[in-house]
């Protein structure tokens, strides 16, 4: 082969698929309302960890944070699930973007009194977590019903990019708010995200259930998680990426990092740094649809975002530590690129909905609990302490999980029966 040859090979791979936005009307209105939720969501992260601090000046207080949201996760996640395969989804999602504009509202008031409440941003924080998982697995799932079944994979690549361009752009913006004008004008802008957001969801076409949808309830959940237990290769998306975020997650160490390093207008830049990262491999994500065994690549990209956040504990200045914040970003994203395609790939459109419910418990718990645990870690011995034994640690879990659940390690959707199954169901459907 030429060389000019190989040279257009390799742009074709790295060239973003943008087939799901040109072919479907419903998935463009749910990318463009991503991306303005997405922004306005990231300046609110910056944004409560901040005012916490100011208020409290606690490692604990800050890390507790996450914690308080931690069981509406868990419990809203699941019924979320369980709604989603039963009711309307645009409906619930319409809703549920109504109830997170009237949170954060919330928040904006409380940040405008004289004397602000530290409870509010507990109950806030939890309330308008357990909104956002009753939507998440609706939103999940729709992409299923509006991305042709061979777009998924590139539509993962685009919803990664979506979400990276707000958590590059909004982070460095939500610093300069909170630091030059106060929390107040970062959740005033994120009310209004979510106002503009609102308005596009609205004209996305009703998404009723399928006639023999099994109600929600408790037996239909359990129905839901028999499935996904059954499927050792789901399992292994689900462990993977808990243990990685649980050991290597530690935002709530950004505002004292920054601190640390003389460097507290970096503090948005570190929001940033992992975003950046993941952008740029979304942006060159092409060949990640063409991988086949997703599994493997799920293992390799979680064993590197360890290794990066073990690195970063050593990072002599702010310059350094993006470095190895944006190389993690980037292998978190690989890895949640690879997940969302086997799932979208394999699981019956039947059981997406509660499926969405598991995956959200297993990519939301685990930055909550491993900010809770990088902040107990780093009252202990440092942050530094917190960072490098925790990225440790998760290299040693992804390997022992790899080496537990072969038939994660060795999925591969060319031969997979579920993945060829959902494969045939949707070609005779069209």
């Amino acid at each position: 082969m030429l060389p000019t040859e190989r040279l257009k090979r390799l742009l074709r791979h790295l060239t973003l698929d943008l087939s799901p936005l040109r072919d479907s009307r419903d998935y463009r209105l749910l990318f463009a309302s991503g991306v303005i939720t997405m922004f306005g969501t990231f300046i609110t992260l910056v944004a409560v960890p901040y005012q916490m601090k100011e208020l409290t000046d606690s490692y604990v207080a800050v890390g507790l944070v996450s914690l308080a949201e931690f069981v509406p996760m868990v419990v809203c996640g699941l019924w979320g699930g369980a709604i989603a395969d039963a009711l309307d989804r645009r409906k619930i999602i319409v809703l549920s973007e109504l109830g997170l504009l009237v949170t954060t509202g919330a928040l904006t008031v409380n940040a405008m009194l004289p004397d602000p409440q530290i409870w509010v941003l507990y109950v806030m924080g939890a309330v308008s977590t357990g909104i956002s998982c009753l939507q998440r697995p609706s939103l999940e799932a729709v992409f299923q019903q509006v991305v042709k079944h061979e777009q998924q994979g590139a539509a993962a690549v685009l919803s990664s990019m979506r979400w990276n361009f707000g958590a590059i752009v909004a982070p460095a913006l939500g610093g300069l708010l909170v630091t030059a004008f106060g929390p107040a004008a970062a959740y005033g802008i994120d009310t209004l995200s979510f106002a503009l957001s609102l308005a596009l969801l609205w004209r996305i076409r009703s998404l009723p259930p399928a006639e023999d949808a099994a109600p929600a309830s408790l037996k239909s959940l359990v129905e839901g998680m028999r499935y996904a237990v059954g499927r050792p290769d789901l399992v292994g998306t689900y462990l993977v990426d808990i243990a990685a975020m649980v050991f290597a997650m530690g935002t709530s160490l950004y505002p004292f990092l920054a601190d640390e390093l003389h460097s507290p207008q970096a503090l948005g830049l570190l929001y940033s740094a992992s975003a950046v990262g993941a952008l740029v491999a979304s942006i060159t994500g092409g060949w990640a649809a063409r991988v086949h065994r997703q599994g493997l690549g799920v293992i390799v990209a979680a064993a590197l975002w360890g290794a990066a956040v073990a690195a970063s504990a050593l990072a002599p200045n702010v310059w350094v530590l993006f470095a190895c914040l944006a190389f993690a970003g980037a292998a978190d994203m690989v890895s949640g690129i690879f997940r969302m395609t086997m799932w979208n790939q394999t699981i019956p459109p039947e059981l997406r909905g509660r499926l969405a419910g598991i995956e959200l418990l297993s990519y939301a718990s685990g930055p909550m609990l491993g900010n809770a645990r990088a902040s107990l870690m780093a009252k202990l011995g440092g942050t530094r302490f917190s960072l490098g034994a925790g990225g440790l640690l998760c290299v040693a879990a992804v390997l022992a999980l790899a080496a537990a659940l072969p038939a994660f390690r060795t999925y591969d959707d060319r031969t997979d029966d579920h993945a060829l199954a959902e494969k045939a169901r949707r070609k005779a459907a069209v």
